[in-house]
């Protein structure tokens, strides 16, 4: 019998309706089969481990990331796969962590949750929850279908690095502009095999000491030198710079400077503000100047992907030099190179 760990963080997916007050609270998960009965016709055998208190998606962070990494690791032996229910708002950021932090992965370690409570009669979560469940317990040839860390949401599987959340309202909340997604639940679950990583042969590593100290620069037309400089200027150890486009920017003298002078004692990672498309310094003079001080494309990368990757990478204590030729190579597809 497959056996399947759900791990609840958090999240909208685990309330339901208090009879008395009418107020959402969570539910035991431990009795998850008498809220949803569906399960058990899934013939798994599940188990439950909650967090303790859960957690609102919005309170996330590298420590939090280290617990779940390492409840991962330690149960890993003992499970075909892992489900991680999480609220939604910062589930592609925790996707994309565990995907740097948990390597050479042979199981698939799926994230969900959902739009509406479990206890609401239109709610998405029943359905998210159960394909995920099957997603984790698929094999083929007694091998992991998908042994990559995901997110299913709304019929779709995505690479977790590769996700963003884009809508708030919608049952449709995901996408992933620049890679295709892993699979999709109609009247059959169809993988799409070509675009998922291959099974690991070599043992589980985990990593989980991530550093944090990151500065974030969005560009706008008529950005201050006040703004660049409480950016560049700041106690951080490296910077990611959202670009217009391809990865262009001002060419402003003054703010040229402010790059060329960071860049001597951080680390700078351009990204595009579009979500779809890529980074390319150099297409276009303005972002040539960049590419000479310097500053490193994260390519396709999304915002979340950017952030944790940098994370890990400063976290595993090398010389800035492998930092700057790492981001820009893909660990465990997260980026596309050109």
């Amino acid at each position: 019998m497959v056996k399947i760990l759900i791990i609840y963080t958090g999240g909208t997916i685990g309330m339901i309706n208090d009879t008395k007050t009418g107020a959402l609270i969570p539910f035991d998960f431990e009795q998850i089969e008498q809220n949803v009965p569906e399960l058990s016709r899934l013939n798994y055998q599940l188990s439950v481990h909650s967090f303790s208190p859960i957690l609102d998606s919005s309170n996330m962070n590298p420590e939090i990331w280290a617990e779940l990494a390492l409840l991962i690791t330690d149960k890993y032996d003992s499970f075909d796969g892992f489900v991680v229910l999480h609220g939604s708002d910062t589930m592609a950021f925790t996707a994309s962590a565990l995907s740097f932090m948990l390597q050479n992965l042979a199981k698939p370690i799926i994230l969900t949750g959902s739009q509406l409570p479990i206890g609401e009669i239109r709610t998405d979560a029943k359905e998210n929850l159960i394909t995920a469940l099957e997603i984790a317990a698929t094999k083929i040839n007694g091998k992991a279908q998908v042994p990559e860390v995901c997110i299913y949401f709304d019929y779709q599987l995505f690479r977790g690095n590769r996700a963003i959340k884009y809508n708030s309202e919608k049952f449709e909340a995901f996408q992933s502009p620049n890679y295709p997604i892993l699979a999709e639940a109609g009247v059959h679950l169809n993988f799409f095999s070509n675009y998922i990583l291959p099974s690991s042969i070599e043992s589980l590593k985990t990593h989980i000491n991530f550093n944090s100290n990151i500065g974030v620069l969005k560009m706008y037309p008529g950005i201050s030198k006040q703004a660049v400089q409480a950016v560049m200027k700041s106690e951080v150890d490296a910077i990611i710079l959202e670009t217009f486009g391809a990865g262009n920017t001002s060419t402003t003298a003054w703010f040229l400077q402010e790059l060329k002078d960071a860049a001597q004692h951080k680390i700078i990672v351009n990204i595009s503000q579009c979500k779809a498309g890529s980074v390319q310094l150099g297409l276009y003079e303005t972002s040539k100047e960049l590419q000479r001080m310097g500053v490193i494309s994260g390519y396709d990368m999304t915002f979340e992907a950017a952030v944790t990757k940098l994370m890990y990478l400063m976290g595993l204590g090398i010389s800035v030099n492998e930092i700057k030729k790492l981001m820009e190579i893909s660990i465990c597809g997260e980026l596309t190179s050109f």
